[in-house]
């Protein structure tokens, strides 16, 4: 019964952080995708040539998140 014990307290020491980060990575996904959206859609509305420099990398940046954290 002790084993039993153990090794359940075990589990839920370790599964709970994972949980946690679970959320927290979905939460961080969807405001990566957001922003995301958002710079596709000041893209579609026209820019500069200096701005749209800027759009490419920020857009660049915000992908390279999204394939970190989006799994």
């Amino acid at each position: 019964m002790k084993t039993y014990t153990g090794m359940l307290l075990v589990f839920l020491m370790l599964h709970s952080p994972a949980d946690a980060h679970d959320k927290c990575s979905k939460a961080e996904c969807a405001k990566v995708k957001e922003q995301i959206r958002t710079m596709e859609s000041r893209m579609r509305a026209g820019y500069s040539r200096a701005q749209g420099q800027k759009y490419e990398d920020k857009l660049r940046e915000l992908k390279a998140r999204r394939r970190k954290l989006c799994r």
